[in-house]
């Protein structure tokens, strides 16, 4: 009959299990151990010193764990009653010392390295001439004005390669922006103007999220930025910034403001139903509504321009009032 297994042999073997079973999961796009591919050298900065420190914290968590387990095993009972004393063990001056100097030595390093990257942080951007971009945050979408004036809705534009400076404000309660694969989070605060500044090093579309709970529908505050080639930017804003009665504006506008309350197809979530709705005939009502809000409604649209406000007025009576309830 062979010999039961030991209790150490069963949580090694255990742990050797869950180990694995979770290794598939950790490895699928990183399994969120790391931020994602960095899309600026900002964003490399940070990445390496999550790597120094995810490394130090890793390694001394090892050793915790290893120490911990040897002194378990190795100074078991062994089947000696409770009330007999184990082998005595006396303390080990020079251990001691290594492991009070240890850390601080860690620590050093740590703050070292992290006051190195960090400081190269501003001056990541380079030299030149900066695109300016204001991103203005409300509850619960993203606005993002170009220098000609252009506007987009959760859809922000950038050069490749480019230096961007970023004004980053808010006209409601506490916001906060963050695009992981393009550097660190800068809050969005009323009454105060805060700046990041960038270049993108990567062409493609990046996530990001509000950072920062700002209500109801704060898990809906999305965004989405498209780093384009330097004449496909140019065109971009230039076309935007031309176009006079632009519906695609109103649409977007729709799609990033207005329907995470009321729905594509204006039936009705959190807000009430839109569609068909007598009010959307009536300009100076809707207006006021965008303006300034009603009940637990935000004043969306308080800081829009003449023409966003027409645009999306425009699109909200095509679509909606004078028939038709699909969202476009």
């Amino acid at each position: 009959m062979p010999a039961p297994v030991r209790r150490p042999r069963r949580f090694f073997l255990c742990f050797a299990l869950l180990a694995l079973a979770l290794a598939p999961a950790a490895l699928a796009g990183n399994g969120g151990l790391a931020p994602p591919d960095p899309a600026s050298p900002s964003a490399s900065h940070i990445r390496d010193i999550y790597w120094l420190i995810l490394a130090m914290t890793g390694a001394i968590f090892l050793l915790v764990v290893v120490t911990l387990v040897v002194f378990l095993v190795r100074y078991r009972s062994r089947g000696r009653p409770r009330e007999v004393e184990g082998a005595q063990v006396r303390g080990h001056t020079n251990l001691e010392l290594a492991w009070t100097a240890g850390p601080v030595v860690l620590l050093a390093v740590i703050a070292g390295f992290v006051f190195w990257k960090v400081s190269d942080l501003s001056a990541t951007a380079s030299s030149g001439a900066k695109v300016e971009i204001t991103i203005d945050a409300h509850q619960y979408y993203w606005e993002f004005v170009y220098p000609n004036g252009a506007v987009s809705v959760d859809h922000l534009r950038l050069p490749l390669d480019k230096p961007v400076r970023l004004t980053i404000v808010s006209h409601d309660v506490d916001h906060s922006w963050w695009v992981p694969a393009l550097g660190g989070k800068v809050d969005a605060i009323p009454g105060r103007t805060n700046h990041l500044t960038l270049r993108p090093t990567k062409l493609g579309t990046f996530r990001g999220q509000c950072a920062e709970f700002c209500g109801l529908q704060h898990a809906a505050m999305l965004s989405q930025v498209e780093v384009m080639p330097v004449s496909d930017y140019q065109a971009w804003v230039q076309h935007r910034g031309s176009l006079a009665g632009n519906i695609e504006l109103g649409k977007e506008t729709f799609v990033g403001v207005c329907a995470k309350c009321h729905g594509l197809a204006g039936q009705g979530d959190i807000g009430p139903n839109i569609a068909s709705n007598p009010l959307l005939g009536e300009r100076a009502g809707i207006s006021t509504i965008i303006r300034e809000g009603t009940g637990t409604m935000p004043a969306v649209g308080q800081d829009w321009n003449k023409a966003q406000l027409d645009d999306t007025i425009a699109y909200l009576q095509q679509h909606f009032h004078q028939g038709g309830s699909s969202g476009g």
